[in-house]
Parts: C-alpha cells; structure tokens; sequence
C-alpha cells in the first residue's frame, strides 16, 4: 500500500481550485478540474479535464490545445480538440496520454494559441530517481565538521523576555557559540508549569524574519536563527549566502550553518524541561532542507516535518529554475570554475546526498506547483530515505503549504511522541 496522502489546499498561486478564465478575449469560458489532484499512480495514466462553457448568446466553436512538458521544458505532446457549444451550452474535454517515466510535468492549456493556464501534474513521485553525486570522502568531511564543533564552548545564554500576551509559557532570547567561535542565536518557549516536555526546533527559510515561537500546547519550542540570516542578518558578513565562497567546500556557507542545526539539537538536549527522547524538527523551503540536513548529521530527533525543502539535486535544479540557479552561476562565472568543480563543492551539502543518513521518521509537504523548489527535487531527497515516512502533496499550493499541514504534523508528531511512552 502507498504511503502518500493528498490534500487540495488553498490558493496559494495563479491556480485556483476549479481553474477559471475570465479573460474577455477568449471565445469560451474554462474550468480546469484537478483529477486525482493531479498525482497519478500506475496502472492509471494521466487525464485532464478541461470544462468549456459559451455564457455568449450565439453558438461558438474554438481549438483547445494541451502541451505536455517535462519539468525541464522538453517538449512531448501537443493535444487538440475542436469544440462548438450552443448558447448556454457546455462539455467536458477529456486528454489523456501516458509519460515517459516517473516524475513531474508542466501542462498548458490554451484556446487558439492564447493561453489559457498553466499547472504541473506528478506520476509515481516516490519513483523518481535521482542518482547520488556523493564523493568519497562525505562522510569524513562531516565528521570532521562535527569534531570541530564539540571543540566550541557553547556558552548558551539566555535572557528571558516578557510576553504580556501569553501567560503560558516563559519566552527566551537565546544567543550561543557555533563551528568557528560563531555567534547564532534564537527564540526559544517553555511552558511555564514545570515537567518534560517534547521540543521542536523550526529552521527558517532563507531570508526569513525571525519570529516568535507560537506557543505550541505541551511543547518547548526553539526557532533557530543560523549565522548571516534571521538576528543576525543586520550584522551579515556572508552576503549571499548560497554563493559565499562556492570555490570551497571547506569554507562554504552552508559547513558553518548545517553545523549550527547541530548547535541547536545540542541546546535544546541541554534542557532540563525537554525531554531529549522527543525532540522534533521542522522548517519550510531553506528550513525544510536544515530539517532534512541535521537529522542526516545528528541522531537525537525523533521526527523531522520538513515542507517544500531547498538545496536538493542541484544538476537537476539549476536546470529546472530561475533562482537560485542564476545567482550561483553569476558566482561561479565570476571565479571562474567549471561546472565539475561547482558541483564538486555542492554535493557535499545536496540533501540527496545526505538523506540517507537519516534515522527517524519523516513527514513531508510538497507543492505541487512550486516553482522555487519544485516537486522533483524534494523527492530527490526523500526518495532516498529508508525510514518510516509519508508524504502530502497539496496540488493547488505553490511555495508554500496550507493551515491543514500544521495538523497534519503535528499529529505526525504526537504519534511518534506516543512510542518513546
């Protein structure tokens, strides 16, 4: 049986549920309904239905087309259909076809060769292959990354924060020492009775503010913020961040910040209100990737809810995408190196090359159509995890996810807090 769910979540891009044109220009009226929300499984293949209405008071006819692509823009079917309605009239258009393998296509409806919307489908997500680039010496790199850290005092301080608002937890700035004597700090809650409680770590995106934990009932909870990026962003030396000294991987950003997940698992254990057999992370985009990055490098999670996760399969990514990919190749012009050597660098922190490290349970939310990260490249890493997991795929959500997966998680959460019992 699969392990996946599917949920139609809010709109959240230029896609709306039942997908309408409005514009004046076309003869007819569309609405473009989400069969299986567009997430098919084999034997099924996959079907579009385009609903054509004629609200005109004269009969109309038109040429609906159907261009299927892959996610990399390469072209594979072009579909048509003529249709005449009468007055008030209107028919369901059916497309079917088949794709060459698993993975995630960009479809595109138009009414004579105006556009009329554009969407991603999926076929078989937890098939999509995506070969390691790992290098030989990953896994020593990262030791050593780790023993350099245990050589940093921590120094945790925190400095407890008034919060009117909440009378239910204590609220803690919270500032430590990481890889390279670095200061990074945080936001950290506990409830205010006394007890053990079950924490979650939230990474943050990248550029995200920082923010306030909320105050999650029966749960500690620390919103980390790593070097360069959240509090200590006005004080950034790095710039931009997934470009800073991409000519080594010993010297890259993210060595330092994955080792500041680190950092955070090693406060958080410190506690004495967590209860260290239930820690949790999570984190959206950059923060689903930190998610994914520090349970492959640190063992004490319980369950990790990483959404629509960055930093994965850069190959493929850099192909698939605006940004990053055109900063970091701006970069790489600039020093010069060949894309052997940038991906060289790269693959010591691509997430498919970490995800099998992974010892906990996993959780994840996907977009459908996200274009900042898209679908492929969060199931790059997930693909390889050989843990419990399970996925959500919300098809109408773009680079982000709706209110249902907080539920979603923090149920997740509740069941594997329910084992360690």
């Amino acid at each position: 049986m699969k392990n996946w769910l599917l949920y139609v979540g809010f709109l959240t891009s230029s896609l709306s549920l039942s997908a309408q044109s409005d514009n004046a220009s076309f003869d007819l009226k569309y609405r473009i309904d989400p069969v299986n929300e567009w997430v098919y499984y084999a034997p099924s293949t996959p079907q579009i239905e385009v609903v054509a209405i004629n609200n005109k008071n004269t009969e109309v006819s038109s040429n609906v087309k159907l261009d299927i692509m892959t996610d990399q823009y390469v072209p594979l079917y072009a579909l048509s259909q003529s249709v005449s309605l009468s007055k008030g009239d209107s028919t369901v258009l059916n497309f079917d076809f088949t794709v060459p393998a698993p993975g995630f296509y960009r479809c595109v409806v138009s009414e004579n060769g105006e556009v009329v919307k554009r969407f991603n489908i999926g076929y078989e997500p937890e098939s999509v292959i995506s070969l390691s680039d790992a290098q030989p010496d990953l896994k020593e790199f990262w030791d050593t990354a780790k023993e350099e850290l245990a050589q940093v005092n921590p120094d945790y301080q925190l400095t407890l924060i008034t919060d009117d608002n909440n009378k239910n937890r204590k609220l803690y700035l919270v500032k430590m020492k990481s890889l390279g004597n670095e200061e990074i700090s945080g936001y950290y809650s506990v409830p205010v009775k006394k007890g053990k409680y079950p924490a979650v770590i939230t990474y943050m995106g990248y550029g995200s503010k920082p923010w306030i934990p909320g105050g999650t009932p029966g749960y500690a909870e620390f919103v980390l913020s790593t070097r360069g990026q959240g509090l200590q962003e006005p004080t950034n030396t790095y710039g931009d961040w997934i470009t800073y000294n991409l000519d080594s991987k010993d010297n890259y950003y993210y060595r330092g910040a994955f080792m500041d997940l680190v950092r955070a698992v090693d406060f958080v254990s410190s506690r004495p209100e967590v209860n260290t057999d239930a820690i949790f992370a999570e984190g959206g985009s950059q923060g689903g990737a930190f998610s994914l990055a520090a349970a492959a490098l640190d063992d004490r999670f319980c369950a990790i809810a990483p959404t629509i996760p960055f930093l994965s399969d850069y190959p493929d990514y850099f192909k698939t995408v605006h940004w990053p990919a055109s900063a970091v190749i701006n970069k790489q012009k600039q020093l010069g190196l060949s894309d052997q050597e940038m991906y060289k660098t790269l693959s010591y922190f691509d997430i498919k090359n970490l995800a099998p490290w992974i010892k906990c349970p996993v959780i994840m939310g996907v977009g459908l159509q996200d274009e900042v990260c898209p679908p492929h490249t969060n199931f790059s890493g997930y693909n390889r995890i050989s843990t419990e997991k399970e996925y959500h795929i919300y098809p109408l959500n773009g680079h982000n996810t709706p209110p249902s997966w907080y539920d979603a998680r923090m149920k997740f959460f509740d069941k594997q807090t329910a084992k360690k019992k």
